[in-house]
């Protein structure tokens, strides 16, 4: 699913901007990071600072550029739930998914806060903010 922007606190929508990526296979809603002046998945205690706004179906060369929002504090992302997370609460932090779309349900120095959720089971919907 990934992490779609769902809400911003002052209602504006972010704009994209374009920048280059890593030889990765980018996916709508895929948190990422820079790293060495491409983007690279961020994932378990990695805050993004980028949201992949574009869906591709193989592998970009590295150096392409890829449409992105850059994460807001004020902005909640809606995601899914990588793995069980019955013993979840809102307002634990967890950390990314290993592909940069899903939380996981490991609180341990979290980096997505949960503010909503649909269920804990596996693929249950959150909403999250960073």
């Amino acid at each position: 699913m990934g992490f779609i922007p769902m809400k911003n606190e002052d209602g504006a929508l972010a704009p994209y901007e374009y920048l280059p990526c890593s030889a990765i296979t980018p996916k709508i809603g895929m948190a990422l990071t820079q790293t060495n002046g491409n983007l690279a998945i961020a994932s378990g205690t990695t805050v993004p600072t980028y949201i992949s706004m574009i869906e591709c179906g193989a592998a970009v060369e590295a150096g392409t550029l890829i449409p992105v929002i850059r994460v807001d504090k004020g902005t909640i992302y809606e995601t899914v739930l990588s793995a069980a997370g019955t013993s979840l609460k809102l307002g634990n932090k967890v950390t990314i998914a290993a592909d940069g779309l899903r939380a996981t349900a490991t609180t341990t120095d979290g980096v997505a806060e949960i503010v909503a959720m649909d269920g804990t089971a596996t693929g249950s919907k959150v909403r999250v903010r960073f």
